[in-house]
């Protein structure tokens, strides 16, 4: 194994919040997988290696493992051990993730293109989204979203601009973040915030794109989109709200599903 992916992995982890301990040590071993710290068809360290670095048990780990197996991201040969899937499944939207991931695919990098950046009152749709009155200040980031050249889907972005406490700190502040015009919003607060934001909710369905957007997407205003609709509590509060519409250029969009027992 190389000595990055050591590294990374030999961290301990921690279960956040209402999560169990098993999440956590998932989300380390696939973000590697996802990282290319541990590549295709590669042996991963054992239950007991991987106990012993991130500092829990073997029986957390194993049922990571299962989790992981479930999800197409390892495979397991008997009687030697278990190794990185040679080719990954796509992630869909069952996780909190960025837009530009969710949209993006190996080899296939989303560009975002920015439309407007302005701060201003609430809306009676936006409002409640975001845990806000309405008329209250708040922030909303519009984007274009990019892959080989075609507009593949407009995003609109609301977060309050009203005070929030970010990255685990307890100060309580007004919301100020920065626009580095490559990025989404969720993926600067993200980045802010120092993890994704969570839980949420997705809402999908399906409308006509309309005139307004029809132009930025280089369809007609008839033609039809995948609308979804992103909801992101922060605190145990509604804290984000994305509307997203997709062209039916970008493909389909996944959503993991495994057995329940």
């Amino acid at each position: 194994m190389h000595e990055d992916a050591a590294r990374f992995l030999s961290q301990p982890v921690a279960a956040q919040p209402g999560s169990p301990l098993r999440v956590a040590v998932y989300s380390r071993i696939a973000e590697a997988i996802r990282n290319n710290l541990l590549t295709p068809g590669s042996m991963i360290p054992t239950e007991a290696e991987l106990g012993a670095d991130m500092k829990v048990s073997r029986t957390v780990v194993r049922e990571a493992l299962m989790l992981l197996e479930e999800d197409g991201l390892i495979r397991a040969r008997r009687g030697v051990g278990r190794f990185v899937s040679d080719s990954l499944p796509r992630i869909g939207i069952e996780r909190i993730r960025p837009f530009e991931e969710v949209l993006g695919s190996p080899g296939q990098q989303v560009e975002v293109k920015r439309i407007l950046v302005e701060r201003q009152p609430a809306s009676e749709f936006v409002a409640p989204g975001i845990g806000i009155e309405p008329g209250s200040d708040t922030w909303l980031w519009e984007s274009v979203l990019m892959r080989d050249g075609e507009a593949i889907a407009h995003l609109q972005e609301n977060v309050s601009a009203q005070p929030v406490s970010l990255g685990g700190s307890s100060a309580v502040e007004p919301l100020e973040v920065k626009d580095d015009g490559g990025a989404t919003l969720l993926a600067v607060l993200t980045r802010m915030s120092g993890r994704v934001p969570g839980p949420g909710e997705c809402q999908i369905s399906l409308s006509q794109v309309g005139p307004t957007r029809a132009k930025l997407l280089d369809l007609r205003p008839s033609d039809p989109v995948l609308v979804l609709t992103q909801y992101v509590r922060h605190g145990n509060r509604p804290f984000y709200l994305a509307k997203c519409l997709i062209a039916a250029r970008a493909g389909h969009l996944s959503i993991m599903q495994s057995f329940q027992s």
